[in-house]
């Protein structure tokens, strides 16, 4: 069979493999973006290279791999999806850079209906953002159509992204002691997990996304829920360089009770004071339209907290200072006590 042939027959099962060749011709000029020193090759070869950095004594290499969730419905809902690639290589960054990795490169993946190639360039421009504000690289991906499997014009996004920390510098909460400062990093929004349970509070598939509230400073509903994950991993390295930094915790699905017991060595917990905890609008206002109770507002939303940081209570004035002046909002959440409750609510 001629190749022609068999592009025709693929095509006539739905794949348009020319439209693929077009948005890999369309990223380029995003890809490119994120070009670091560690990058071998160009886009467009059978597998992504990179170069390791040298003048670690003992350099490990720090994975993680994540997607969006449902908020990419948010984005398919309102058309708008230039910022969801920032939500897929956050939630995999501000992973890695909780030991002290600092992101090295990233791979995207989208599955999708039917392949678009203006929308999945755009949806890569958002990948290439996250990229840049991160300092990875966009070393390759894969863009899959499902005809057939999926709707034509919805789509899913994952990520993968690799770090590198001299083993000697990890963060792993060996040095966690009774009396640690936690500081608090805050969050843009619900960043991209609980979306789930937003959907369901707002009936969003049927509601009305441009309309605007007032607790929400004005904005409409769905440009607050679009609003893109945070990347701390600049901030975070900063800091490490200038005081000991003891455990991190990504504040993910699961909220407080999950994940920041996570970053902790057992038998220490994290004593917090909810007047201290800066919530943000968006929260409130989903407790209210759902009637959901606080605890399990804490349990599956990040609340307003992106990042919980540990470091020892006399470095907690230079730590504020050095994030504040990496331009995060920072501030002392609470302290390490002796329990085993995994975080206490007060």
């Amino acid at each position: 069979m001629s190749t022609n042939s068999k592009s025709e027959s693929y095509a006539a099962a739905g794949v348009d493999i020319t439209a693929g060749y077009k948005a890999v011709e369309l990223m380029k000029a995003h890809i490119k973006r994120t070009k670091n020193e560690g990058c071998l090759d160009d886009v467009g070869g059978f597998g992504g290279c990179f170069g390791l950095p040298t003048g670690m004594e003992e350099p490990v290499l720090v994975s993680g791999t994540d997607g969006c969730g449902t908020k990419v419905k948010l984005a398919m809902l309102m058309d708008k999806h230039d910022t969801i690639g920032i939500d897929a290589v956050a939630m995999c960054v501000n992973d890695i850079i909780c030991c002290g990795a600092k992101p090295l490169f990233f791979l995207d993946y989208i599955a999708c209906g039917k392949n678009y190639p203006e929308k999945i360039a755009t949806i890569v421009g958002g990948v290439a953002e996250g990229c840049v504000q991160s300092g990875a690289a966009l070393i390759g991906g894969e863009t899959a159509e499902h005809p057939g499997l999926m709707p034509v014009d919805d789509y899913d996004l994952a990520g993968f992204a690799v770090g590198i920390v001299d083993k000697k510098k990890m963060i792993d909460n060996s040095k966690v002691k009774e009396g640690d400062a936690i500081l608090a990093l805050k969050s843009s929004g619900v960043h991209s997990n609980g979306f789930s349970l937003v959907r369901k509070v707002f009936d969003i598939e049927n509601a009305d996304l441009t309309k605007t509230y007032d607790v929400l400073g004005g904005k409409s509903l769905g440009e607050t829920l679009l609003t893109p994950t945070k990347i701390y991993v600049k901030p975070l390295l900063a800091l490490i360089e200038a005081v000991e930094v003891k455990a991190v915790s990504h504040i993910t699905g699961g909220g407080f009770y999950e994940n920041i017991p996570r970053s902790l060595p057992e038998g220490f917990s994290a004593k917090i004071n909810k007047a201290d905890v800066e919530i943000l609008p968006i929260f409130k206002l989903i407790a209210e339209v759902g009637g959901i109770p606080e605890r399990d507002m804490f349990n599956t939303f990040n609340m307003g907290v992106g990042m919980s940081i540990v470091v020892a209570k006399e470095d907690a004035d230079k730590a504020l200072e050095v994030l504040r002046n990496a331009g995060e909002d920072a501030y002392i959440l609470g302290e390490i006590t002796k329990s085993n409750e995994g975080v206490i609510l007060c």
